[in-house]
């Protein structure tokens, strides 16, 4: 039977929109570098050279086309919470080294859900590492409940403790945790603050992606077993082939990007390695598109070595 007109041409119109549709929706899936995607890390006054407040640091923000920021000040946890708020900007993680009952009181009063980012700890000294799985579990559980309550995660984030920076360990104790019901923690994975081998690191990637719940990107040197300054994006030379791995893979969680240059304008710096992430977005797509390489412009913040003392202007909220 001859199919009617009309009913033909109504086949017609949804199989034209539907291939549109999937067209479109390919050309406009989200990119894990979009801007909306991208937390500014470590802009609070102990790094910022413009010591902003609250709502400076907001309008910052918002003039660099971002929405996301990791907070690591003190003290007025209620004005940083208000301000963001206030500008449509989201408290994307605390830096959270130990319990922290005001920081607990204001997420919850607040209605936030912020990730608790917690480094290993210098006060477990056990060097057997049944034994260090043990004790870290059992320091990062209340931890973990904590935020659990307030439909939070917890991001195990490699930062100055050689033990603790290892990503096999870290796997070791979610699994822990997970022996115990504990699922609300992760990996919070930070270019400056590994020391492996480049050979290795898409093998070490995929063994953290399942636990992955945010990634912080920084220049790498081309040894990148040398623990690297902060630096901007794109200036050195092990980045790209680290950041092409990471977008290769498929994960999709948050980036953040670091600024932590106490006497540099936070401004100046979070806008440095923008200008890098797209450089290294443009030169994943077609090598040698994104024109001359980025320069690091300012004196690199070297990073102290794991068993010194921290003597930053706030010794609580270092990274």
């Amino acid at each position: 039977m001859k199919p009617h007109p009309l009913a033909s041409l109504c086949l017609l119109t949804i199989v034209i929109f539907a291939t549109a549709s999937a067209k479109l929706t390919a050309a406009d899936a989200p990119s894990i570098f979009d801007r909306k995607n991208i937390s500014a890390l470590w802009i609070a006054a102990p790094w910022d050279a413009k010591k902003r407040g609250p709502e400076e640091r907001m309008k910052m923000l918002r003039a660099l086309g971002l929405s996301r920021f990791a907070y690591n000040g003190s003290g007025a946890v209620d004005a940083e919470i208000e301000a963001a708020k206030k500008h449509g900007i989201e408290i994307a993680a605390w830096w959270y080294p130990a319990r922290n009952p005001q920081i607990v009181e204001s997420t919850k009063r607040h209605g936030i859900h912020p990730q608790f980012w917690v480094a290993g700890s210098r006060a477990i000294t056990v060097t057997n590492d049944a034994e260090r799985i043990e004790a870290e579990a059992a320091r990062i559980r209340p931890i973990a409940e904590d935020a659990a309550a307030l439909g939070c995660q917890v991001g195990l984030y490699n930062h100055r403790e050689p033990w603790f920076e290892e990503q096999d360990h870290q796997i070791a104790i979610i699994e822990r945790l997970r022996l115990d019901g504990v699922t609300n923690v992760g990996i919070v994975f930070n270019f400056h603050h590994w020391r492996g081998s480049l050979a290795e690191f898409p093998a070490l990637f995929k063994r953290i992606q399942p636990y992955l719940i945010a990634v912080n990107l920084n220049g790498m040197k081309a040894d990148t077993s040398q623990y690297p300054g902060v630096r901007y994006i794109g200036s050195d030379e092990s980045e790209l082939a680290m950041i092409r791995v990471v977008e290769a893979s498929g994960w999709r969680g948050p980036i953040g990007v670091i600024h932590e240059r106490p006497t540099v304008d936070a401004a100046e710096g979070i806008r440095g390695n923008l200008q890098g992430l797209e450089w290294i977005q443009k030169e994943m797509h077609q090598p040698g598109s994104g024109g001359p390489k980025p320069q690091e412009t300012t004196a690199p913040v070297l990073p102290k070595s794991a068993s010194s003392t921290n003597a930053q202007p706030d010794t609580k909220n270092s990274k």
